[in-house]
């Protein structure tokens, strides 16, 4: 399988009900919410790539350019854009979709890095 192969194959799609649980004194979803959601997709797409144990390290200039309003659904996707010897870069965008409409936009976006680690937690090599 090559690279882009498996790239593809790694991507990953999560819907959620935005309910008002996970929503602040405006009616919109947490920020900190917002992010965990997007470190969860990540970890799945970049365990989904390499099929070994990994580790966030590092999380790069979440955007929010949008809010997510109680009473609508978020999609979550996340896609390996760069590859390196011990770790992996996941780019995951949240689109924000009406639940009675067609009506769907880009909401926030940001990168996480990842390291492969070994049994004794140690940085290992990402098999490409």
């Amino acid at each position: 399988m090559t690279l882009e192969e498996k790239i593809q194959q790694s991507e990953t799609h999560i819907f959620k009900a935005i309910f008002p649980n996970t929503t602040n004194h405006y009616d919109t979803l947490f920020g900190g919410a917002a992010m965990h959601l997007m470190d969860e997709v990540a970890f799945i797409t970049a365990t989904r790539f390499s099929r070994q144990r990994v580790v966030t390290v590092s999380s790069d200039r979440i955007d929010f350019k949008k809010p997510i309003p109680a009473g609508t659904f978020a999609e979550l996707i996340g896609k390996v854009v760069h590859v390196g010897n011990t770790s992996l870069k996941v780019h995951v965008e949240i689109f924000v979709e009406d639940m009675y409409t067609t009506n769907r936009e880009k909401a926030i976006t940001g990168n996480f890095t990842f390291v492969a680690i070994g049994d004794n937690k140690e940085p290992v090599a990402i098999e490409k």
